[in-house]
C-alpha cells in the first residue's frame, strides 16, 4: 500500500509532529486507531499539528512556494542572468517560464503539498466521526475549531497548487484501503476552487478570530480565512492559461490558439466580486486586524521574529523555527556575502532580486523605496568586520531589502555565527497581510460601484482603502500629496491602474505579484513594459552615483545621502560607483539580458505561466496524469 500511494501522500496515518515555533517538540501516538485519536482534544490537537508542521519544509511554504515558485514578475526577477541561466534546469529557469520536468524539486513539491491535504483529510474526516461534537458536547467548540484549521489550511495548499499547477487531481477524502481513490486525474480548476470556497465558508463560523483562544498569527483563524476566501475568488474570476477553451468564458486578447487565457464571464466575476467583498468588509469592520502605523516597524517586528499582538497587520504567518526552517532571509534579502564577525557565517544567497525600473518607480518620498529595494550588499573587510557596499550598474540585481540581518536579533546572530554551513532563519512566511485585505477591497469595490461609493458595514470606500495603505508610506508632512495621489483617479480604469501599481509598491518580494498579473492578464504585457522600461531608464538614470558613508558609522551606508536624482554640488565629499545610466544602447551588458529575462513565456506556448508536472508525479500516477501546455 505505502508504495502505491506514494505519489500523493507520506505517511498519510503518520501523526507524529516536526515542526516549529508552537508546533516543536509535540508528540503523538501513531499506533493508535483513528476513532482513538479523535476521541480525545490533545491528540486531536496533535494530529493537527502534523499538518502545520509540513507547511514548514523546503519543499512547501520554506522555499518552493513563497520564493522559487513566486519570480518572475515585472518587478522581481529570479537571480539568472543570460541565456545559460534562463533555460536552467533549476529554479532559474523556472523563474524564466522555462521549466522542465526533469527538475526533481516539483515531484517534491507535488507530494509534499498531497501530503498535507491527505493529513488535513484525515483531521476532517476524524472531527466528523468524533463522539465529541455531539450536541451538547464540551469539547465540541474545541473540536470543531480543529476542524476548520485543517479546511482552513487544505484550502490555502489546494489553492497554490493550483496557483502553480493549473488542474490538479481532487482529493477531499483520505486514502481509502482499497486504493479506489489514489490514481485520480486533473479536475478543472474552478470546479476545486468553488470546493474551497464552500469549505472556507464552513470553516469561517468554527475559528475564533486572532487574540481569542489562545490562537495567535501563526494559527488559523477567522480573519485569514475571510481573506484567503476572498483572494480564492478573484483568482477564480481572474485570467489563466486553460487546457482547453471554456464554454461562456472571455478570451484573453491575443491567446494560444491551443491553449487559451481566459476568465468567466461578467455574471460569474461579478459573484465572484460580491462575495470577496463581503468577506474582505467583514475583516475589515472587526478591527481585529489592522495597519502597524509604522511600516518600518511592521518590517523590524518580522525580522526580529516577534508577532505582532497589538496591530496584527499579518493575518497568518507560516511559523518557521530558528536553526530548523525558512528561507526568508538567507534566499530572499539584504545579501551577506562572506564571513563577518557580526553576522557569522553569512552567506545569505539572496536569489531574488527587484529591477531598477521598479526603484525608480516609487516616489521620491515613499518609504518603501528604501525598505524594499536595498542596492548594496554586507561585505567582510581584511579583519572580517561588516562593511555596507554599493552595487555597481547591477540594475536587475536589487536584493529585497525587507529581510535585512541588520534586524535580525541576537538569537539569530548567536545562530549565525554558531554555523558552517547553511541553517534555517526561522523567519516566518507571512502569507497574507492587512494591507492586502485593504487594497483587495479597493480593487473589487471600484469593480463594483466605482470609487467613492462606501462598502456594506465597514464605512470605506474603495477610495479610503487605498488611502489608508499609502498615507502609512509617507511622512506626516507630506500627507497633502497622498491626499492629492488618491484623488486624481476617477473610478473604473484609472482607480483600478492606480491599485495595480500601488500593490507592485506595497509586496515587492512577498510571493503576490505573479499571481495578480495573472489573475488580471498583465503579466506578460507588463513584463514587456518593463524591459522598455529600462532601456528608457539607462538614457536618463546618472552615469555616477554619489552617496556619503554614515558619520558615526563609517562602515555603513547614509541612504539619505545618495544622489539618485541629481549630482552633489561638491563631488569630493563623496564616495561613488558606476550608475546604471553607464551603459551603450547597442552592446551594454545588462541591455544583452533582455531577451533572456521570462523568456519562455511565450515561447513554445502564449502566456505559459504555470509549471509542468514532475517526470515521477507523472510516472507514479498509473497513466492518469499528463503534461499539457506543450510540455514534455
Amino acid at each position: 500500500m505505502k508504495n502505491i500511494i506514494k505519489s500523493f501522500i507520506i505517511g498519510a496515518g503518520a501523526l507524529s509532529i516536526l515542526s516549529c515555533s508552537d508546533f516543536l517538540e509535540q508528540t503523538s501516538p501513531s499506533e493508535m486507531t483513528g476513532g482513538t485519536v479523535f476521541n480525545s482534544t490533545a491528540y486531536t490537537a496533535q494530529a493537527l499539528n502534523k499538518v502545520y508542521a509540513d507547511l514548514t519544509l523546503d519543499h512547501t511554504y520554506g522555499a518552493r512556494i513563497p520564493l522559487n515558485f513566486a519570480t518572475n514578475s515585472d518587478i522581481e526577477l529570479i537571480d539568472g542572468l543570460g541565456e545559460n541561466n534562463s533555460i536552467a534546469n533549476n529554479e532559474r529557469g523556472v523563474g524564466n517560464y522555462n521549466p522542465t520536468s526533469s527538475w526533481t524539486k516539483l515531484n517534491d513539491n507535488w507530494t509534499a503539498c498531497f501530503a498535507i491535504i491527505e493529513n488535513a483529510n484525515i483531521v476532517v474526516e476524524g472531527v466528523e466521526n468524533s463522539a465529541l461534537i455531539a450536541e451538547g458536547n464540551s469539547s465540541r467548540e474545541k473540536m470543531l475549531m480543529y476542524k476548520g484549521e485543517a479546511l482552513t489550511i487544505r484550502a490555502m495548499v489546494y489553492y497554490d497548487l493550483i496557483k502553480n499547477y493549473g488542474d490538479i487531481p481532487m482529493k477531499f477524502e483520505t486514502t481509502k484501503t482499497d486504493g479506489s481513490n489514489i490514481y485520480l486525474p486533473k479536475t478543472d480548476r474552478d470546479v476545486i476552487m468553488a470546493r474551497l470556497i464552500t469549505d472556507l465558508e464552513e470553516a469561517i463560523p468554527y475559528l475564533p478570530w486572532a487574540g481569542q483562544s489562545g490562537y495567535t498569527t501563526e494559527r488559523m483563524t477567522k480573519g485569514f480565512a475571510h481573506g484567503l476566501l476572498a483572494r480564492i475568488a478573484l483568482s477564480y474570476a481572474g485570467y489563466s492559461i486553460r487546457e482547453s477553451s471554456e464554454s461562456g468564458y472571455e478570451t484573453l486578447a491575443n491567446s494560444d490558439a491551443n491553449y487559451p487565457t481566459q476568465r468567466p464571464g461578467t455574471e460569474k466575476r461579478t459573484e465572484l466580486y460580491k462575495l470577496a467583498l463581503g468577506h474582505l468588509d467583514t475583516v475589515i469592520a472587526n478591527g481585529t486586524h489592522r495597519l502597524n502605523p509604522s511600516i518600518a516597524n511592521e518590517w523590524y517586528l518580522i525580522n526580529q521574529r516577534t508577532l505582532d499582538q497589538t496591530y496584527r497587520e499579518n493575518l497568518y504567518e507560516v511559523a518557521h523555527g530558528l536553526n530548523y526552517s525558512g528561507e526568508m532571509g538567507y534566499t530572499i534579502g539584504v545579501r551577506l556575502n562572506g564571513i563577518t564577525t557580526t553576522y557569522g557565517y553569512g552567506n545569505s544567497s539572496g536569489k531574488v532580486k527587484l529591477t531598477a525600473p521598479f526603484f525608480w518607480s516609487f516616489d521620491h518620498n515613499d518609504l518603501r523605496r528604501d525598505l524594499t529595494c536595498a542596492t548594496y550588499e554586507i561585505k567582510p573587510d581584511g579583519s572580517n568586520v561588516p562593511v555596507e557596499t554599493m552595487q555597481s550598474n547591477s540594475p536587475f540585481s536589487i536584493y529585497v531589502a525587507k529581510w535585512d540581518p541588520r534586524k535580525m536579533n541576537d538569537e539569530w546572530r548567536s545562530a549565525s555565527k554558531a554555523a558552517t554551513g547553511k541553517i534555517g532563519y526561522g523567519i516566518n512566511w507571512v502569507a497574507m497581510r492587512y494591507s492586502d485585505v485593504l487594497l483587495m477591497y479597493a480593487e473589487v469595490l471600484n469593480d463594483l460601484s466605482g470609487a467613492d461609493v462606501v462598502g456594506p458595514t465597514c464605512g470605506l470606500t474603495a477610495r479610503d482603502a487605498l488611502l489608508q495603505v499609502r498615507s502609512r508610506s509617507f511622512e506626516s508632512s507630506q500627507q497633502a500629496e497622498v491626499q492629492s495621489y488618491v484623488n486624481s483617479f476617477a473610478s473604473g480604469d484609472a482607480f483600478f491602474n492606480a491599485i495595480v501599481d500601488e500593490r507592485a509598491w506595497e509586496f515587492a518580494g512577498e510571493a503576490v505579484r505573479k499571481y495578480d498579473l495573472i489573475r488580471w492578464g498583465l503579466l506578460s504585457s507588463k513584463i514587456e513594459e518593463a524591459k522598455a522600461e529600462y532601456t528608457e531608464l539607462i538614457q536618463k538614470a546618472p552615469s555616477t552615483l554619489y552617496y556619503k558613508m554614515k558619520s558615526d558609522d563609517s562602515n555603513a551606508i547614509d541612504m539619505s545621502s545618495i544622489c539618485w536624482y541629481e549630482m552633489p554640488t561638491n563631488i569630493s565629499e563623496y564616495k561613488s560607483v558606476t550608475g546604471w545610466g553607464d551603459e551603450n544602447l547597442t552592446t551594454g551588458t545588462n541591455i544583452g539580458y533582455l531577451p533572456y529575462i521570462s523568456s519562455g513565456l511565450n515561447k513554445t506556448v502564449k502566456n505559459r505561466h504555470l509549471l509542468p508536472l514532475g517526470a515521477t508525479t507523472i510516472s507514479d500516477s498509473n497513466g492518469t496524469l499528463q503534461n499539457s501546455y506543450g510540455f514534455q
